[in-house]
């Protein structure tokens, strides 16, 4: 039986899952949480060549801390020459990915399964 890994912060777990890791942000973040997450993030995309796939299924409120979060991600692992994904489901968080302009970037989707399926579809440059 296979047990599921402890979180990192209340705000952050961290697994792989088929060659990807899996960065699952929780509940709301905000400056605080983001303050909590930048360091575990940060390990993460150190990474050369890293297949990661940020998860925002479980997040319930997102300002513009997660936003700098996901743009830093996003560049670091880029710079490292890795494969981006972003999941993202929430209306709200979608709107500002959107109004921000994030979401062109970082194309969010549906669910993990349409991340993980579509590695060539990663984030890239622009």
């Amino acid at each position: 039986m296979q047990q599921d890994p402890a979180p990192l912060t209340r705000h952050l777990l961290v697994h792989r899952v088929r060659g990807h890791t899996i960065v699952e942000f929780r509940g709301e973040i905000d400056i605080a949480a983001a303050a909590e997450i930048a360091p575990h993030l940060d390990a993460v995309t150190a990474r050369p060549g890293s297949l990661i796939v940020l998860d925002l299924t479980r997040v319930e409120f997102f300002d513009c801390s997660g936003l700098r979060l996901l743009y830093r991600a996003r560049s670091r692992v880029l710079d490292r020459d890795g494969r981006l994904q972003l999941v993202c489901v929430h209306p709200l968080t979608l709107r500002v990915l959107r109004v921000t302009g994030l979401s062109r970037l970082l194309p969010p989707r549906p669910t993990l399964a349409a991340a993980l399926e579509r590695p060539g579809a990663a984030s890239g440059s622009v």
